[in-house]
């Protein structure tokens, strides 16, 4: 059984950590130094903010210094780390700041907002109303006249910006004051572009009007698993006086151990990071397009973020594009959004996204054979096995 079990976890290791272009953008991968923290002993260990436990000397100073980090590296008044992933961190925010019977505004599903904000996610939970920006669907991005509108029309409790498809900065600066003068609260979930907000390459949400930034550690952020809360003090203390217990008990601090060094590896290394994970999905989109492939907001400059998204026509064709990329080793969801994180963090840069585009040509356009490709995409990757943007141990 252990046998079994161990050959299926390093199987997946040799596979998806050494032979495959990893283009997914929820995914990254954390230094190697980040990564073993995860198997020390804090994994076993508790502590809480009532001092129940003692043994926790260590515990706590990790996670004080892991909150001071986080507030130098993302210029905010208060952080937390302890919600486990990002859907707790909108949890939280949605949570501590609106009751049954309140609306909330984010990016509709339909748009490329998070699932998690659907009809069937949070709101039916929590019982609130849903209304949804209005949004371009040719520039992937909030209508700002029309968004403005419609805040004052529908007066919701909570407007959420961000969205799990986004490839240009949303309007924050445009819209927040008149959100927050129809009494709202305004938050962003910026579970996709946290690296690049905290690089300083996209966007600067707390500086633009929101008054918390939420989400996940591990996508352009490349932490842990998990989720933090960046807040101004006023929404910041009130939702860390509710964390404990409500949302989170055990917040898993071999995780937040991770994280810390994570986020000391963005303040030192994430400003060069972020800019070439920007520099990378460009290059990767104009190779692609310029190879014939469909790739969206060719007017706009492809895109903004860590995402490059192909559109095929439909759900159905996307996905047996997923599936012929999959057989040559190449990763990627089923919407088509190609994330230039990870490939960034092993070292590669603008040409390589010409060569990746060119795999990924092969398949899709000239049909070649998969075994052929497959193999060249596996010595390719054979390059670039070492973690860059951190510190060496």
């Amino acid at each position: 059984m252990i046998d079994e079990i161990l050959s299926l976890v390093k199987a997946h290791e040799k596979w998806r950590g050494s032979q495959c272009l990893n283009l997914i953008p929820s995914e990254n991968i954390m230094s190697p130094t980040a990564r073993s923290l995860l198997s020390s002993d804090l994994g076993h260990r508790y502590t809480s903010k009532d001092s129940f436990y003692t043994g926790t000397y260590f515990l706590d100073e990790i996670e004080a210094f892991g909150e001071k980090l986080a507030k130098e590296v993302f210029k905010a008044e208060t952080a937390d780390l302890r919600p486990l992933s990002g859907h707790i961190a909108d949890l939280i925010f949605v949570s501590c700041f609106a009751k049954p019977g309140d609306t909330i505004m984010c990016v509709a599903e339909e748009d490329g907002g998070y699932p998690g904000l659907s009809v069937e996610g949070l709101p039916s939970l929590l019982q609130l109303n849903l209304v949804h920006f209005p949004f371009s669907k040719e520039r992937m991005n909030i209508m700002v006249d029309e968004a403005a509108e419609a805040i004052k029309r529908t007066k919701p409790k909570l407007v959420i910006f961000g969205a799990s498809c986004i490839l240009f900065p949303h309007p924050v600066q445009e819209l927040a004051h008149i959100a927050c003068d129809s009494g709202a609260h305004v938050g962003f979930d910026g579970s996709h572009v946290l690296g690049l907000i905290a690089g300083g390459q996209f966007q600067d949400p707390l500086r633009e009007g929101a008054q918390a930034l939420f989400g996940s550690t591990h996508k352009s952020f490349f932490g842990p698993q998990g989720g933090i809360i960046l807040a101004d003090e006023e929404h910041g203390n009130t939702m860390k006086s509710k964390i404990f217990p409500r949302f989170v008990d055990n917040a898993h601090w071999n995780r937040i151990a991770a994280l810390t060094l994570a986020l000391a590896e963005m303040k030192m290394f994430g400003e060069a990071y972020a800019r070439q994970v920007v520099r990378n999905s460009k290059a990767l989109a104009k190779a692609l397009h310029d190879f014939g492939l469909p790739v969206r907001c060719s007017s706009l400059g492809f895109t903004e973020s860590h995402q490059v998204v192909m559109d095929f026509g439909n759900m159905e064709e996307n996905s047996r594009v997923a599936e012929k990329l999959e057989q040559v080793n190449i990763i990627v969801d089923r919407m088509i959004r190609l994330g230039t994180c990870e490939v960034t963090r092993r070292g590669m840069k603008e040409a390589e996204m010409e060569t990746i585009a060119e795999f990924i040509k092969r398949i899709v356009i000239d049909g070649e054979d998969p075994e052929s490709v497959k193999g060249e995409v596996i010595r390719f990757c054979s390059s670039f096995q070492e973690i860059c943007f951190c510190f060496k141990t």
